[in-house]
């Protein structure tokens, strides 16, 4: 399974951009990409983010920008009788880049190009979430003040990167379809005896010549990646369970709750016990 190229139309919508309110029992896996920016703001719901090359947990209040055809989905739930709620917003080069041109709003430019491999902002306030919501319940002229008034917030705004800048956005030739199948894979056999060997003859390569192709297209080596999905899942265990650690453990994948100690405190810069404690 590949990435999925999203046609995102306007016809007949008479707007210039996209923003829409998603309501699902859950955010189910589909792994995409398009040509517009996408703005994604999570308002209910918890679980696993993969943007590009870059794997980690969401949450309610979770706001996320993408730039063209970077590859990415959300995979989550919520409890019994709940729903997962996002506000999506979506707009062109075509759109954005005329707008550019007047100074009041030069920030933008630099957002932007900052977006190319994502960018996931911390600390947002109520001014910003109003914004977004302005976005989605507005129309006309108003939501098009509200988004520009939201990209010039968020130009000023705290962020951080996702994507590695190993991970380059799509552009349709061969290693796109290898590395989708490979990242399909992964996600979905994670928890259990992933292999080099397995990933290798999806995509009809020696293992060494995975190797090599798997560190020059994400930045990281298989193995490496692998542990970042296990740790994402676990650190979803750690909060939304009461499951002991080393039955967590062993649930997203891990052989020896010794090495799991080990790789989560690399990834995360503490001790699974005291992350629980800490996000609970």
């Amino acid at each position: 399974m590949k990435a999925k190229l999203e046609n995102i139309s306007l016809a007949g919508k008479n707007a210039s951009f996209l923003c829409y309110e998603v309501i699902v029992p859950a955010f189910e896996f589909m792994w995409h990409y398009h040509p517009e920016y996408e703005l994604t703001y999570i308002i209910e719901g918890t679980g696993e983010r993969l943007v590009g090359d870059n794997y980690a947990n969401f949450q309610p209040g979770d706001l996320v920008l993408l730039g063209p055809m970077l590859p990415h989905t959300w995979v989550g739930k919520t409890t019994e009788n709940e729903h997962c709620r996002a506000v999506v917003i979506q707009f062109s080069k075509a759109f954005i880049e005329p707008i550019l041109n007047y100074p009041e709003i030069t920030g933008i430019f630099g957002l932007l190009g900052k977006a190319t491999n994502g960018l996931f902002f911390t600390n947002i306030g109520g001014d910003t979430i109003s914004l977004v919501q302005a976005c989605a319940s507005q129309k006309g002229v108003d939501a098009f003040i509200a988004l520009v008034k939201l990209l010039c917030t968020l130009a000023g705004a705290e962020a951080q990167p996702l994507s590695s800048c190993h991970f380059k956005p799509f552009k349709g030739n061969e290693d796109q379809h290898r590395i989708n199948k490979v990242f399909t894979y992964l996600h979905g056999h994670s928890n259990s005896g992933v292999s080099i060997a397995q990933a290798a003859s999806m995509v009809h390569l020696s293992e060494s010549a995975f190797c090599k192709f798997f560190k020059r297209i994400s930045g990281k080596t298989f193995s490496d990646y692998v542990n970042d999905v296990r740790i994402a899942k676990a650190c979803q265990l750690l909060i939304e369970t009461d499951k002991p650690i080393d039955e967590i453990a062993f649930a997203v994948g891990f052989e020896s709750q010794t090495y799991f100690n080990r790789v989560f405190l690399k990834k995360k810069a503490t001790k699974p016990k005291q992350y629980r404690n800490v996000n609970i």
